[in-house]
């Protein structure tokens, strides 16, 4: 018996070790050579005029890279009807060429370490400055890296993925943060879930 958990409990901690190296954090930054390469990868790939207009943005972001990991807040705003470019035969349901994208992106952003973290529809409004957009929803999104997030960009780019988040949205806006307080613990909350496996075997 003891030998059994004792194994048990050794898979459990290879399965976090792998789960860590996957999630990473901690990186080299890129070099402006790196980021040259991504970007032209990109514009080859860019297939609209909004994604032309992001590649200066994605430049700037790209050579400020730290290597380490970060969350990407987005504010979205729907348009009243999705706009897909010509010779596409989808809906003009905006929130359903958004489910298109999302769904689409997750195989994506696992690969690179990534995953959502929060997303929550907007349900009312409290301070609101005049003239301040009228978001529909918030999404924060957890990148492993700037380089990864660039490797990401341009796997979805080359499945054109991307084409279903600019059909569904007529204003978004984009930027980084780096949690100062955070009860988001993915690391802890997946050893948690590991240690409750083993304990719930031990209980058998």
């Amino acid at each position: 018996m003891m030998s059994n958990m004792l194994m048990i409990g050794l898979a459990a901690c290879c399965l976090y070790v792998l789960f860590h190296l996957w999630y990473g954090g901690r990186g080299k930054p890129m070099t402006a050579d790196e980021v040259e390469h991504y970007m032209r990868i990109l514009d080859s790939l860019a297939a609209d005029k909004e994604s032309r207009q992001l590649l200066g943005s994605l430049r700037a972001l790209a050579l400020a890279d730290d290597g380490e990991g970060f969350v990407m807040q987005n504010l979205v705003r729907y348009r009243a009807k999705a706009l897909y470019p010509p010779g596409y035969d989808f809906d003009d349901d905006p929130r359903a060429a958004d489910r298109r994208y999302g769904r689409a992106i997750i195989p994506h952003l696992l690969r690179f370490g990534s995953l959502p973290v929060f997303v929550a529809r907007r349900s009312g409004n409290f301070i609101e400055p005049e003239g301040a957009d009228a978001w529909h929803y918030v999404a924060m999104v957890r990148y492993r890296s700037r380089r990864d997030f660039l490797r990401f960009a341009v796997s979805i780019a080359r499945k054109g993925i991307d084409m279903h988040k600019w059909a569904a949205i007529e204003k978004t806006h984009v930027f980084l943060v780096k949690p100062l307080l955070s009860l988001i613990f993915v690391r802890g909350l997946v050893a948690v879930l590991l240690a409750l496996v083993v304990l719930a075997v031990a209980l058998l």
